[in-house]
């Protein structure tokens, strides 16, 4: 069994979604909190990335060590900002607009905001395994195979 990943098999993993709590709570907070979600959440992927690149330097043959550390940390820092921060956060903050939209428009419309909370919340665990499964399979399919293809 391999080692344990920090950042990917703790709750450190948890982080990386500090912006979708942003998202949901942007209709009863400043928006300088949403901001400091992201900031959050931002400050994960970095450290994440360059835990993996330091990784893939120190066990790289002396030629490549720069190489693939750089490969490594791309692949992370893509990986994680897609995954982790950008698709999330879109899709929580639309959940939420729509969810305002619609409320806007029926007699609960008096505890909206709250409601607004609750849709964007509830729907975090249902999103992460879609997106992540997403991003893994569209790298895959583009950055990946010319990142770390064998040079002919």
């Amino acid at each position: 069994m391999g080692e344990k990943d920090i950042y990917r098999d703790t709750p450190i993993r948890y982080l990386g979604y500090s912006n979708e709590l942003g998202e949901s709570f942007r209709s009863v907070m400043d928006v300088k909190w949403v901001w400091l979600s992201y900031g959050v959440a931002s400050a994960y992927v970095l450290a994440d990335t360059i835990s993996k690149a330091s990784v893939a330097r120190r066990h790289s043959i002396n030629g490549a060590k720069n190489v693939n550390a750089l490969k490594t940390g791309l692949d992370v820092l893509l990986w994680q900002g897609f995954a982790s921060v950008a698709i999330p956060g879109f899709v929580i903050n639309r959940i939420c607009a729509g969810t305002n939209y619609i409320l806007k428009r029926t007699p609960l419309r008096k505890n909206r905001k709250w409601l607004v909370v609750g849709a964007g919340l509830s729907a975090i665990p249902f999103i992460i395994k879609p997106i992540d499964h997403f991003v893994d399979f569209a790298m895959n399919k583009t950055v990946r195979p010319l990142l770390f293809s064998k040079p002919s």
